[in-house]
């Protein structure tokens, strides 16, 4: 967004810190419906934001008066807006610009906004909307909104007033000592801030599923670490290079989590060699869950989160489901339970994860299974194979040579192209 250039028009704030000009107003989503508890979420809300702006190349300064956050400092205005799209919690990001309180100045920027917003488009209408937080203006909202517009609109050639459906909103909120000018709008991912609802460990694959189910759960406030299994030493590594791109993607939605990789080929192994047949894959999920649950104690998660919708897959039964379950000691938490296929392929589009789940690899999973997958299985039978195992031995062994990385922690949190899109 352009800005004006005149010093008389944008002078430094007298008793403040930061000066008069470009920012981003970052409006809160769920946390402003909270009550007496509100300042810690607003707290983890500026905390993921700091998060977020690591390495962004110049001095930055966030200051959150009302319920809404204001971002600025010596760094392109874009950039602070690709940022912030990032951060779950707020339900919409503006370039804005800041400048005093006093109608003179609220014209004069006002317009310079309007014609940098009508700049390049067939825009033939606008609208002021405005909101007066400083009830000593001299003017209420709708006045201020009649006479700014009746001002700024012969100003702008082949530009009318239109207060249906305006090809440019001009916003005008105004504080006691500053006031914002914007006319953009981006959507931001909502939710509530991560961290705010706990920890939770991600049961990572590398398909669609896991990492939409991850970034549901991140949008619930939910702070993620990352848990993948391979089939090593029988499958070569492509699935954990994937787990470890996911994982590195959904990180810049986060402070970034850890991804703990674990291999199970052999425990699979010793699982058919038990005599687990049709009850393979599900055997299977009861060892990785339970394995996860033991991690998770002792990484300080208090529930797991898997991609499951049911009856996607035969392993993904009610039935199925059930019984996996109860090789867990902690909650496991399906974000995706009622979801279609179709639905989270076009998530994880949006996500930018789509294009790294579709790279092949050899899936642990799909190692050892049977021809034949039950679509109901008997927790007895489960159990009878398990008894010729010793699954706390066997456990204790996997934990032991968990590989634990941190994808994204020591690299520039720039987002991609697709974290620029905002998830339903």
């Amino acid at each position: 967004m352009d800005h004006p250039t005149d010093d008389t028009r944008l002078p430094a704030q007298r008793g403040g810190t930061e000066p008069y000009g470009p920012c981003v107003l970052l409006k809160h989503g769920e946390v402003a419906l909270k009550g007496r508890n509100r300042r810690a979420f607003v707290q983890r809300l500026e905390d993921n934001l700091r998060a977020a702006l690591r390495g962004v190349g110049g001095s930055t300064w966030i200051r959150t008066p009302h319920s809404l956050t204001v971002l600025g400092g010596q760094v392109p205005v874009e950039t602070l807006v690709a940022r912030a799209r990032t951060v779950i919690g707020f339900s919409s990001v503006e370039p804005a610009l800041r400048v005093p309180s006093t109608m003179e100045s609220i014209e004069a920027n006002g317009l310079e906004v309007l014609r940098a917003a009508c700049a390049g488009r067939a825009a033939t209408g606008f609208a002021v909307r405005a909101k007066r937080r400083d009830k000593a203006f001299p003017l209420t909202s709708s006045q201020l909104e009649r006479e700014l517009g009746a001002l700024l609109q012969p100003r702008v050639p082949g530009l009318r007033v239109d207060l249906t459906a305006p090809d440019v909103t001009l916003s005008v909120e105004i504080d006691r000592r500053e006031t914002f000018l914007s006319a953009e709008r981006h959507p931001g991912l909502s939710g509530l801030p991560v961290g705010s609802s706990g920890r939770a460990l991600v049961l990572l694959s590398g398909g669609y599923d896991s990492p939409v189910a991850a970034h549901r759960a991140m949008r619930r406030g939910l702070a993620c670490d990352f848990v993948h299994f391979s089939g090593a030493p029988y499958t070569n590594p492509a699935s954990v290079y994937k787990a470890y791109a996911l994982a590195r993607e959904l990180n810049r939605y986060q402070p970034p989590g850890a991804l703990h990789v674990i291999a199970l080929g052999k425990a699979q192994k010793q699982l058919a060699v038990a005599g687990a047949g049709r009850l393979q894959v599900v055997a299977q999920r009861r060892l990785m869950v339970r394995t996860a649950s033991a991690l998770a104690e002792a990484t300080g998660a208090q529930a797991l989160v898997t991609g499951d919708s049911l009856g996607q897959v035969a392993s993904q039964t009610l039935a199925n489901m059930v019984a996996v379950d109860q090789a867990a000691t902690l909650p496991v938490l399906r974000p995706l339970v009622g979801w279609e296929k179709q639905e989270i392929i076009d998530q994880a589009r949006v996500l930018g994860t789509a294009g790294i789940s579709v790279l092949p690899d050899e899936d642990c999973c799909s190692l050892l299974a049977p021809p034949e997958v039950t679509t109901g299985a008997r927790i007895g039978r489960l159990r009878a194979v398990e008894r010729r195992l010793d699954l706390d031995e066997l456990v204790e062994a996997l934990l032991e040579n968990v590989q634990v990385m941190r994808p994204g922690e020591e690299e520039d949190q720039a987002p991609s192209a697709a974290t620029c899109a905002v998830p339903s």
